[in-house]
């Protein structure tokens, strides 16, 4: 939603404010100065650098090509930088080597600083989500799916408003995740904030993974974080008969309601509002938490960033205080922490021991996203070592 603080500049020499919009959580900007099209791509970079947010009244398109202009000025190292790496001998690279801990801190640093140069160029947008620039298109339609209805006028960031654009476009055309029984893909759809199932490998492992025989006897299984849906989904059509799925984030519950829905499986699988467990106990219960040990730096970033393993630990506390008999949970978890140091191994498996639970089996895979395989990626070592695991565990 709209929050609630003001953004303040100057205009013609008289104070101007509106409601200030951030998904990331930022503060109101300080300084604030409006631009139009005369402005060059290098006096942005200059007034961004150096922490002052740009108010776009121009062309809304080249506010497009501005930024453009500036990712490539953030993307493309300096000649100063180029000749400083050339000079740097073999001993002096053993001298600044770090660890992957380090490497994976520099990273969303790195990360963390291209977010904030980005995020200084602004657009007004009014009451109604229309945007009062030239040439401006009508995003009104995914300003509302994200935002909600406002009441007043509001700023938000260029680059946010085009992350909501990206998400009404994956949510109108949604995401193939598997083929039905006539060989037709089935569709999910993410809404903006619900993290997308783009890593394939951790839903045909789901799709794979032997049913426990369990739900013979009581086909009932947890879904525990539904996110999308995706995982009740592909559970409700492997035919269990009943799912109940759980999120505590209410932009999940209603993109998993509504992707249910739309497939019709909604007497087959139940949602409910809660952190991790509902009531009661299954045959099978399913977690896919989010996969690095870190704190989040938006709340966008909650399905990847999970500080301390809190949902990973919580998960495997409670999970034999809500399994049936000859149950079994499905763990669907990266190693991808263990090569950045974030995690041992021999931390999860004290963790699996310690709740009193034992691990049956795991079936691994290789991820297949484009960034395992980009040896340009800062964290490439880790990546390109990465196994994605469906753990199946029971009760000792």
């Amino acid at each position: 939603m709209i929050q609630d603080v003001s953004i303040r500049w100057e205009e013609d020499g008289q104070p101007c404010s509106a409601v200030w919009h951030s998904e990331n959580g930022i503060a109101p900007h300080k300084k604030v100065v409006t631009a139009d099209d005369t402005l060059t791509a290098d006096d942005a970079y200059r007034l961004a650098c150096e922490g002052t947010a740009i108010l776009w009244k121009g062309d809304f398109q080249n506010a497009r090509q501005l930024l453009q202009a500036l990712i490539r000025r953030i993307d493309k190292p300096s000649k100063k930088s180029k000749r400083s790496s050339k000079r740097v001998g073999k001993s002096e690279e053993i001298l600044t080597q770090k660890t992957a801990k380090d490497i994976f801190n520099q990273h969303r640093l790195i990360q963390s600083q291209r977010a904030r140069t980005l995020g200084m160029l602004l657009i007004p947008c009014n009451a109604d989500h229309t945007i009062p620039l030239r040439r401006a298109p009508d995003l009104s339609q995914a300003c509302m799916e994200a935002y909600g209805a406002v009441t007043h006028p509001y700023v938000v960031s260029l680059r946010e408003l085009l992350g909501v654009v990206s998400a009404h476009e994956w949510r109108k055309n949604g995401l193939p995740i598997l083929a039905d029984e006539n060989g037709e893909p089935v569709y999910v759809h993410p809404h903006y904030g619900v993290f997308s199932p783009v890593r394939g490998e951790y839903i045909e492992l789901v799709c794979n993974a032997p049913l426990p025989k369990s739900l013979d006897v009581e086909s009932t299984a947890f879904d525990i974080g539904v996110g999308t849906g995706v995982l009740s989904i592909i559970l409700a059509m492997r035919d269990v008969q009943k799912i109940v799925a759980t999120d505590q984030d209410d932009r999940a519950i209603k993109c998993a309601k509504e992707n249910i829905a739309l497939l019709g499986l909604g007497s087959q699988i139940e949602l409910v509002k809660a952190n991790l467990f509902p009531s009661g106990k299954a045959s099978l219960i399913v977690c896919n938490p989010p996969w690095v040990p870190a704190r989040p730096s938006s709340s966008l970033e909650h399905a990847v960033y999970d500080p301390d393993s809190q949902m990973l630990k919580g998960f495997l506390a409670e999970l034999k205080n809500h399994l049936l008999p000859q149950g079994e949970g499905w763990l669907i978890l990266s190693d991808l922490a263990e090569h950045l140091d974030l995690r041992t191994r021999q931390e999860l498996l004290s963790w699996i021991e310690d709740a009193g639970l034992l691990v049956l089996g795991r079936i691994d895979t290789k991820p297949k996203h484009p960034k395992a395989f980009d040896d340009s990626d800062l964290l490439y070592f880790a990546r390109a070592a990465e196994v994605t695991s469906l753990w199946r565990l029971g009760i000792k």
